[in-house]
């Protein structure tokens, strides 16, 4: 029997590596897909010599329309179904909304709302057919607090992410599919050195509050298997959300306004 396949987007780096290595070892078969193939490729073998699972790799770039159909047109080549999905892929924004350029919003926009939606899509009706299947949806802590000025889209494509997995968690309710909404807070990955605040980041927050990569792909694993609509990593995480809840939202925007400058660009 062909082993379950795991599809993960944005995998030659951070979470969706971290993602590869935990459901390498849960017995999935990989469809690993990114930009960077010469990453992939590395972490495909290290995986299979590793695993033993099969791993295909798929060179990708979601910011373009047919993006996702070609990525699982690709695996329909090779006889595979997607049985869990992993949208990772993601990146941020540096600047003022005013201050970018719009074909890169719009690329930004492809890769965090549409194509986590489209793949979504495409994969679900298989699922249900089969009475299994798994979408984690890689959000974050920032989809559930107030907006910041910088990084404009971010923190609203997250927030979409967060209620687009709950509503499909409701609709596949009893079909055999779980859907999760994984909100990391801060997380050592790469994505604070692409988007050039590293130093920014290190210098305005304490150690306590970030997570390695493995805890919060083994974190997210567990929730979508316990089929937890919304799972925050971390304590402090956990309480930061609670506190946007709990507090007039005129406060927790001003909040969010007089800190932002300590951790983004704007």
């Amino acid at each position: 029997m062909e082993r379950k396949l795991a599809l993960i987007t944005g995998a030659s780096a951070g979470l969706g590596e971290a993602f590869a290595r935990l459901l390498a070892g849960r017995g999935y078969d990989l469809a690993l897909t990114a930009r960077r193939t010469d990453r992939l490729e590395a972490l495909a073998e290290a995986l299979r010599l590793r695993s033993g699972v099969r791993t295909l790799t798929v060179g990708a770039d979601l910011a373009e329309v047919d993006g996702p159909a070609r990525i699982l047109a690709h695996l329909e080549q090779q006889g595979r179904q997607v049985d869990l999905l992993v949208n990772n892929a993601g990146y941020g924004l540096p600047g003022a909304y005013a201050d970018t350029a719009w074909p890169d919003q719009q690329a930004f926009l492809q890769v965090m709302v549409t194509a986590p939606c489209e793949l979504a899509h495409r994969v679900l009706p298989g699922m249900v057919q089969r009475r299994f299947g798994r979408i984690i949806n890689v959000a974050s802590l920032a989809g559930l607090v107030p907006g910041a000025p910088g990084h404009t889209l971010y923190a609203a494509s997250k927030g979409f992410l967060v209620k687009f997995s709950q509503s499909l968690h409701l609709e596949a309710k009893g079909q055999g599919v779980h859907v999760t909404a994984l909100c990391p807070g801060f997380t050592y990955t790469e994505f604070h050195d692409v988007n050039g605040t590293r130093a920014q980041m290190s210098g305005a927050t304490p150690s306590w509050m970030w997570m390695g990569a493995d805890e919060v792909a083994t974190r997210g694993y567990a929730a979508v298997e316990a089929n937890r609509a919304v799972c925050v990593t971390g304590a402090p995480n956990r309480a930061i959300a609670a506190f946007a809840k709990l507090v007039p939202d005129a406060w927790a925007l001003a909040l969010m306004g007089s800190q932002a400058g300590k951790i983004r660009k704007v």
